[in-house]
């Protein structure tokens, strides 16, 4: 009974409120994906279903913008999510690990940084950063701005999964006269792969996604997706930018689902 009553499914209120939420959060993108088949060039009139604005994306006369847009935000998710993953499981393996060592709840405090300080407060702070030094908004700086925002969502999955595994599973393996990089790559890291798949699928979508950062240190003329939609929304919203963005959210649904996949199945190992 106990139980019962300290669950919040039975609490009054509960059922309309999470439905209002739903809704609110879902509720658009439900509309955008149904647009994003109208026939119709208003976003607002039906005009029945339509493949006509993917082909438009793909083939039309804003496609070249897109695809390379599209070719810039792949390129520097794959780069980032590769780089900060790495990075991640070195600061895991150091973390948890290492034992205490100076310093290292200042670590654990700068990794989760980026968690907790507004987007925008990140951005105008990269942005200071790289005009103090003189590194040149483009390419380079949206690379280096996602791979530093992009470490911690790497670090929570991966030390999530490193801190399940028992620290007797590489002693045995230097017990057998394995080197400490042997134990690494032949018992560690096989048994951390959900974690860290799940890490870079995370920052993966984290970077391919990100608008805020990305628009600040960008430079001109170089877009990426989603600063790309930006700009052909602020001349009218037309249907082939509802098509794009239904794409854009699928992809990073499946990815995410993905990532929830890795962590699920390294949860189930661990069991």
């Amino acid at each position: 009974m106990t139980g019962k009553s300290q669950d919040i499914r039975h609490y009054s209120g509960f059922l309309p409120i999470s439905l209002i939420c739903l809704v609110l959060l879902y509720g658009p993108l439900i509309i955008v994906m149904i647009y994003s088949f109208n026939d119709s060039p208003s976003i607002t009139v039906w005009g029945g279903f339509s493949l006509r604005w993917y082909d438009e994306v793909f083939h039309g006369l804003e496609a070249p913008k897109f695809k390379k847009a599209a070719f810039n935000s792949f390129t520097i998710a794959i780069m980032a999510a590769s780089t900060s993953t790495v990075i991640a499981v070195c600061t895991a393996l150091a973390m948890l690990r290492c034992g205490n060592f100076r310093g290292k709840a200042v670590t654990f405090g700068l990794v989760s940084l980026p968690l907790m300080v507004p987007e925008i407060v990140t951005a105008v702070a990269t942005l200071i950063f790289f005009s103090t030094i003189g590194f040149k908004a483009g390419y380079a700086t949206i690379l280096v701005a996602h791979i530093a925002f992009c470490i911690p969502f790497a670090y929570l999955p991966i030390a999530a999964r490193l801190q399940g595994i028992e620290s007797f599973y590489e002693e045995a393996a230097v017990d057998l006269y394995a080197s400490r990089l042997q134990a690494f790559f032949q018992i560690l890291m096989p048994l951390m792969l959900p974690g860290i798949i799940s890490g870079f699928l995370l920052a993966f979508v984290i970077s391919l996604d990100d608008f805020i950062i990305t628009n600040f240190v960008k430079g001109a003329g170089v877009e990426t997706l989603p600063t790309a939609i930006f700009g052909a929304v602020k001349q009218g919203i037309k249907p082939n930018i509802m098509a794009i963005s239904t794409l854009l959210l699928m992809l990073s649904v499946i990815f995410v689902t993905l990532s929830y996949l890795a962590g699920k199945m390294g949860s189930r190992d661990k069991g």
